[in-house]
């Protein structure tokens, strides 16, 4: 058994599309219109056929996912963790192209760790060495 599908609840689906594919460097892999929504997943460039990012919206109004984000954004707790393999320089690199982090890298021993904002509703945390 292995992970297919992680999904991470956003406000805008076009917006968050823009933010991982231009900004994180994901490539979509499947942007399919269900009613209202899309079923829209990314993925990594390093591995396309890995595990998949679901870009879930929060507009649907029998699940109330967007009170949920909202309390794990205000609590400052991380939607999802990226690997890299430096933090520092993705951290740089991030902030280059105006990522707003709200935790600079942190070394806590055997890893390394920092946290932005996907500007989507999310915090993401980035982890490696």
């Amino acid at each position: 058994m292995r992970i297919n599908i992680a999904s991470i609840m956003v406000d805008d689906q076009a917006k968050a599309h823009r933010f991982y594919t231009e900004t994180l460097g994901f490539r979509t892999k499947h942007d399919v219109a269900i009613g209202g929504a899309k079923w829209l997943t990314v993925v990594s460039p390093e591995e396309p056929d890995g595990t998949e990012l679901l870009l879930e919206s929060t507009d649907n109004p029998a699940i109330p996912a967007a009170e949920y984000q909202r309390a794990m954004f205000d609590a400052e707790v991380p939607a999802i963790s990226f690997a890299v393999d430096d933090v520092r320089a993705e951290h740089e690199r991030l902030a280059g192209l105006g990522v707003r982090f709200v935790e600079a890298p942190q070394d806590s021993g055997s890893l390394i760790s920092a946290v932005f904002d996907d500007t989507c509703g999310n915090l993401i945390m980035i982890i490696g060495r």
